[in-house]
C-alpha cells in the first residue's frame, strides 16, 4: 500500500499545516488542509495532537494562513492560464 504524503507543509515551531491532494467518490480532485502540534511525552517520545495551547494560536494562524495562501494563489494561477 502506498503511503499518502502531503503536497506541501508549513511549520512554525511545533505546529504544522499540511496540504493534501484528494479525489472525491465521483473522481474530482480537491485539496484539504490538516494541522497538528508535536510534543514530547514525559518519556521523551514525540507525539502529535490537534489540541493547542493559547501560545500555539499565533503559530496555527501563520501556518494555516500560509496553506490558504498557497491554495488560493495556485487556484488563481490555474484560472489565469485557462
Amino acid at each position: 500500500m502506498e503511503k499518502n504524503t502531503p503536497v506541501q507543509k508549513f511549520r512554525a515551531g511545533t505546529v504544522t499545516a499540511s496540504i493534501w491532494a484528494n479525489k472525491s467518490k465521483d473522481g474530482n480532485d480537491f485539496k484539504s488542509v490538516s494541522f497538528e502540534k508535536g510534543y514530547k511525552t514525559e518519556k521523551g517520545d514525540w507525539q502529535k495532537t490537534n489540541n493547542l495551547n493559547v501560545s500555539d494560536l499565533p503559530k496555527a494562524i501563520v501556518v494555516l494562513s500560509k496553506a490558504y495562501e498557497a491554495l488560493a494563489l495556485k487556484d488563481w494561477e490555474a484560472a489565469e492560464g485557462a
